[in-house]
């Protein structure tokens, strides 16, 4: 395994045997080339790079490689892996191998058919080991210029170069046009425009990415079903643990024989993510009073009877896909801020629940959750570090924690979105509440991926 186990950890559990191969469907990308009358599409990245990950299924290095996907005419479709030398097994495995129709789990987006079509969306696939030495953004560039070549129907497929003593500004007609995603590498972008291509921004992996297929899913719920374990497993310590006076004189909470602090608590639910096969990716946030207004604190406080303990788990699993649930907490609380609070937040999660459907205005969930908070009281409209609701009413998930589509953007929600649905309120001067669970739209509404109980009072989960 390379260094990518972050992304890839979950092999090998009990969770996680039998899973059907991943498979992207390249087809809306050579859809948006023909689209924009573009001629072929790049992106470079490494194994941090999503829209990379997603696009090949690569777990590749930490340097830098590039895919070229480029629409046929009277071939197919084409689509090239630019990968470094030591990885041509791992990537024609996991690029090439695991997108045939033949001798494998089709999953949900398979094309079982006659066998002439090799790959599952009619994209064949390759992996290019040479120059390995040069820059990714240069091996693209070489990519493209192979597979276009010099000449072409009306300007299509022509190298493009620039002339000796041309204004830097300016543009030949022959060039070629290239799609890439927005947050393609600057060096790569020059290196690309240096070979005398134009580029053009697109999202379209982004809308590809919004949308998950059942095997997608089928990862979300499984490292959800993970973030419960994580999630209970904080619950119970919470509620094992006893309150006495503190160093200072004021009441404090002990757990097997020392203080509970949040690093103390972050540890337990951090253990129990490994244990069912899952990293927590440095994303296990867990605050208590104040902190628990920061909404993804991850330093070492005290945790004090009466104040707000927030936990949100959000735990990378097999491929890369995140799970992303939080509660909050309180032992012995006097049912003052916090009770109004959570009442509040409960309430914020119901009504934005009934606004789920496909079809609906994505920032309608937002409104309505704004609107139920402001009900109870609470500022709707605070800016970070007010009292308030802070923050929009969700997001996509996948593999990416905050992706496409947002709850309070543009757009409509469409079956196959996944979000994670996530009202909160907080006071700097006090902590937070905040309760979220990840759901998919469906064409009657939507499901909640892993269910997990509500209650402010900690309770023995295990």
């Amino acid at each position: 395994m390379s260094d990518g186990a972050d992304a890839d950890a979950g092999e090998g559990s009990p969770d996680s045997d039998h899973l059907p191969p991943l498979r992207t469907d390249l087809t809306p990308i050579v859809e948006a080339v023909d689209a924009a009358d573009a001629d072929a599409f790049v992106a470079v990245g490494d194994r941090f790079d999503d829209d990379l990950r997603y696009l090949t299924r690569f777990s590749g290095p930490d340097r830098a490689y590039a895919l070229v996907v480029v629409p046929g005419t009277d071939a197919a479709d084409r689509a090239v892996l630019c990968a470094p030398s030591l990885f041509r097994e791992q990537s024609q495995g996991e690029f090439v191998s695991s997108a045939r129709t033949r001798g494998g789990n089709g999953g949900d987006d398979a094309n079982h058919g006659d066998g002439e079509n090799e790959f599952h969306d009619g994209v064949a696939r390759e992996v290019r080991t040479e120059r390995a030495a040069d820059h990714a953004g240069e091996r693209a560039a070489a990519v493209v210029r192979d597979l276009l070549g010099d000449e072409g129907e009306e300007g299509k497929k022509k190298e493009g170069r620039r002339e000796d003593g041309e204004n830097e500004g300016e543009r030949e007609d022959d060039e070629h046009t290239l799609l890439v995603p927005p947050s393609i590498p600057h060096d790569a972008a020059v290196y690309l425009d240096r070979a005398g291509n134009a580029l053009a921004s697109t999202d379209a992996v982004e809308r590809a990415r919004s949308r998950k297929t059942d095997t997608e899913i089928d990862r979300l719920c499984r490292v959800q079903r993970a973030a419960v374990a994580g999630m209970a497993r904080a619950e119970t310590v919470l509620a094992e643990s006893e309150v006495v006076d503190g160093e200072t004189g004021s009441p404090a909470l002990r757990w097997e024989g020392a203080p509970l602090t949040t690093e103390r608590l972050r540890r337990a639910v951090n253990a129990t993510l490994a244990a069912r096969g899952v990293r927590d990716a440095g994303d296990t946030a867990i605050g208590a009073g104040p902190s628990a207004a920061d909404h993804h604190f991850v330093g070492d406080d005290p945790i004090r009877p009466g104040e707000t303990v927030l936990i949100d788990v959000s735990p990378r699993g097999p491929d890369g896909y995140r799970g992303d649930l939080t509660r909050a907490f309180v032992v012995e609380g006097d049912g003052g801020w916090e009770r109004r609070a959570y009442l509040a937040v409960e309430s914020a999660r119901e009504a934005a629940l009934a606004e789920i459907e496909a079809g609906v205005p994505a920032k309608t969930v937002h409104g309505e959750t704004a609107a139920e908070l402001a009900a109870y009281g609470f500022d709707p409209n605070a800016e970070e570090g007010e009292a308030g609701f802070t923050h929009g009413a969700g997001h996509g998930v996948g593999v990416s924690l905050h992706e496409s589509p947002s709850l309070s953007g543009a757009g409509e929600l469409r079956p196959g979105h996944v979000v994670a649905v996530e009202p909160g309120v907080y006071d700097p001067n006090v902590g937070g509440i905040r309760l979220e669970d990840l759901v998919v739209v469906t064409e009657e509404g939507y499901e909640v991926l892993a269910e997990y109980p509500f209650g402010i009072v900690p309770v023995e989960r295990e």
